[in-house]
């Protein structure tokens, strides 16, 4: 059997190789703060262990209060960077640590060293809970990954508890030398084997957000949040057939006095402002596409004439209720639309043309209303 220093000494060296990975992460996204987190925590934990396993038996007092304390404060940093992944506030973090620090260094410092073993394990059980509780909540996002995360903290929690039972139980309230039992041989395989793991897995994940955030910027409208035209016509094909499909075309009237009488600044709010009206309005099935300038399109599968016609009703009386100025002679924004539906056969490319010139039909019969193309059989 390995002794439980070489045990140490290798997941030391393990978390180092962690750390240099988690480094080089965080150096080519420096907005992912929870990298130098986890790369921070994880340090800290390595050079508390390297010290434990250097010791040489040794059990004085700084040799168990400042690895101690060191691998409550990695096991904080951890756990923030845990929080950080998902959206949270790291002062969870804090908060425990302010509580698992001074809970352990008082036993120690009174002479309690195992008093002082076992809240350090209780502290370490509660922080990889928390965090495998983090991961557990976002389950959602990568399951399958956040789900492993969350068992292999919850594992490694589970080895620091027992380490801590064990002395409890013992009534092991002093010891002269580091304890020596299965509990321990135990958590320092898991401890091992977790950290790999989580480590690993928590970089595949940055890297498939990183991916997926990638993918999203560049189908992505940047201002208005919504599909952009490239996107568009990668979904919807110009050949793909379009029976059944209606196709909504959008265009704020008067547009450019917008940006000649108040500024482009309030343009684009006006066009976040319609895309949000959009949101509201449709279904989370329907697909929303800024084309370019002030132009819109609204995909709407299964949806038929009425239903089609009324949605771009309901959209355009929206927009017109938001009272949004033009210039200073109180005329306020509008929408005119063009709504063509799928005929037999028909390609998408056709119906969205079909809908363009429904679009510059309600243009020139006077703006704000909608305009619905004629039904068309393509044999």
């Amino acid at each position: 059997m390995i002794d439980n220093a070489s045990l140490l000494i290798g997941i030391a060296f393990s978390g180092a190789s962690l750390v240099l990975a988690l480094l080089i992460g965080w150096l080519n996204a420096r907005t992912e703060t929870y990298l130098i987190h986890g790369a921070l925590g994880i340090g800290l934990i390595v050079m508390a262990l390297t010290a434990l396993g250097l010791r040489n038996g040794s059990y004085a007092l700084a040799n168990q209060l400042v690895p101690f304390s060191v691998m409550l404060a990695g096991f904080a940093f951890i756990l923030s960077g845990s929080r950080l992944f998902n959206g949270r506030s790291p002062l969870q973090a804090l908060w425990v640590a302010m509580a698992a620090i001074p809970l352990t260094a008082l036993p120690l410092i009174l002479g309690l060293s195992g008093t002082g073993t076992i809240m350090l394990n209780l502290g370490a059980a509660v922080f990889m809970l928390l965090c495998g509780w983090e991961y557990w909540r976002s389950r959602a996002e990568l399951r399958m990954a956040m789900l492993a995360n969350a068992t292999l903290y919850s594992l490694v929690s589970a080895s620091f508890l027992a380490c801590a039972v064990v002395l409890l139980v013992q009534r092991e309230w002093v010891i002269d030398g580091p304890p020596d039992n299965l509990a321990e041989d135990i958590n320092s395989i898991l401890s091992l084997v977790g950290l790999t793991g989580i480590g690993a897995i928590t970089l595949t994940m940055h890297h498939a957000r990183a991916a997926r955030r990638h993918h999203l910027e560049a189908n992505t409208d940047a201002l208005t949040g919504v599909l952009n035209r490239r996107a568009l016509f990668q979904r919807f094909g110009e050949d793909d057939p379009a029976t059944g499909l209606a196709v909504i075309m959008f265009d704020l009237d008067y547009f450019k006095q917008i940006n000649d009488s108040q500024g482009h600044a309030q343009g684009d709010l006006v066009l976040q402002q319609f895309a949000d009206v959009l949101r509201q309005e449709l279904r989370h099935s329907d697909v929303i596409a800024r084309l370019g300038g002030e132009e819109f399109c609204a995909i709407l599968p299964g949806r038929d004439r009425d239903a089609a016609r009324s949605l771009a009703e309901r959209v355009r009386q929206a927009f017109a209720r938001l009272q949004l100025p033009i210039d200073g002679k109180g005329q306020v924004a509008t929408v005119s639309a063009g709504m063509a539906t799928g005929g037999v056969q028909e390609t998408f490319s056709s119906v969205l043309s079909r809908a363009d010139a429904a679009l510059y039909k309600a243009k020139e019969a006077g703006r704000n209303r909608v305009h619905v193309a004629p039904f068309r059989l393509v044999a």
